[in-house]
């Protein structure tokens, strides 16, 4: 098997892109939870995702959800990020709150609701503009409760429509990045369910225009490996939203519910050339922190990407492929197996240690005394969160 000193350095390349949203308040369909510390600005999501990369050198990238994260200045949002050695990455589009999405925003027959939600992502692509930011990312509420409510082929037509005027705004360098979600909110047919319909889009706009697979939005026993495979194949692989579901888009920690399934995922990747300096995937967390702490939740996220990513480079890729060809199933199963059971995590705290960072973020995040800070300096105002 591969060694750990012989992938080492490929950690290097390794960057995962913090969601600002996972650091505000979040909850179920039935509550919200409040807790100490919590951001009342972005600049203070900024400062708590600065402190995950501070303590990983994982995550020097933050995504921003308009108009969650909207503000006056991006350039001197840019300024201060950097300043925390942080970079804004993807900015996500928000057409799914307010009142006149009830039925749909890119797909809704009123041509006017249509063009609102048109003209909020002409505003995410201003932001883009203004932050440097690459990824454009789109994912939709729009779908029917019920048979009949909707008419199935009009919705996606308009769909089309909507998605090439957008898509004719974004810049050379720019993306356009569509998600995916086989169910809620609604649960008769979601307009955008499932990586085939994500591809066809797509597809017919252009080499511009990407899919993003959120681990969490497929049905069970999905073989999400095979949709990463496929959508390498296709050239079509633009970013990850990683988390974890037990039952439905739970937004857990990613690694929690399958950690298997997280290995798989990413030898899928590497096999398939999304990962490394080459590779224009981009890593993502999709997360929402409802009852444990937010920053120590970010931690333990991209310290597991970063365990599994590991253990997919340790596969000894020359004897998979000997047994594949001669029909040694157990054999190549096998090769898959040791990697999966090598334990990394001593060499993980070596690596950390190396490159001048803590062997045990968790740890360190506990000793730091940030959390006590934040908790009594953050007092009033209106904290950050998603109102379920």
């Amino acid at each position: 098997m591969t060694t750990f000193a012989a992938i080492a350095d490929q950690l290097d390349d390794q960057v995962i892109e913090l969601p600002s949203w996972a650091f505000g308040n979040s909850g179920t369909r039935f509550k919200v939870f409040g807790t100490p510390g919590t951001p009342r600005t972005v600049q203070e999501k900024l400062a708590d995702a600065a402190k995950v990369n501070e303590l990983t050198g994982l995550a020097p990238k933050v995504a921003l959800h308009i108009p969650w994260d909207k503000v006056e200045d991006y350039a001197a949002l840019k300024a201060y990020a950097a300043d925390l050695g942080l970079n804004l990455g993807t900015i996500n589009s928000n057409t799914f709150q307010d009142d006149i999405y009830k039925f749909g925003s890119l797909t809704h027959v009123d041509e006017s609701v249509r063009r609102k939600a048109i003209d909020r992502h002409f505003e995410c692509i201003e932001v883009m503009n203004q932050t440097g930011s690459r990824d454009l990312k789109i994912w939709l509420a729009d779908g029917t409760n019920y048979a009949g409510q909707g008419d199935l082929r009009g919705r996606q037509d308009r769909l089309a429509d909507s998605l090439a005027q957008v898509y004719d705004r974004i810049g050379r360098d720019q993306r356009l990045v569509l998600e995916y979600k086989f169910f809620e909110p609604a649960f008769y047919h979601m307009d955008v369910p499932d990586w085939g319909t994500a591809y066809a889009h797509v597809a017919a706009l252009g080499e511009r225009a990407v899919v993003c697979l959120d681990t969490g939005h497929h049905a069970p026993g999905t073989n999400i490996e095979f949709i990463v495979t496929q959508l390498l194949r296709l050239g079509k692989l633009g970013s990850f939203d990683f988390n974890s579901r037990f039952y439905a888009d739970d937004d857990l920690i990613v690694g929690s519910a399958d950690p298997f399934q997280l290995f798989r995922i990413l030898f899928e990747v590497v096999r398939g050339g999304g990962y490394g300096p080459d590779s224009d995937v981009a890593f993502m967390l999709d997360q929402c922190h409802n009852v444990e702490d937010k920053i120590p939740g970010q931690i333990r996220s991209v310290l597991n990407v970063q365990e599994m990513t590991a253990r997919a480079l340790l596969v000894d890729r020359e004897a998979l492929a000997k047994a594949q060809e001669a029909g040694d199933v157990l054999g190549a199963h096998g090769v898959l197996m040791e990697a999966f059971y090598t334990d990394v995590r001593s060499d993980l705290a070596g690596w950390r240690e190396s490159r001048g960072l803590p062997r045990d973020p968790m740890g360190a995040y506990a000793e730091s005394g940030y959390q006590a800070k934040i908790n009594a300096e953050r007092v009033g105002g209106q904290q950050a969160g998603w109102g379920a």
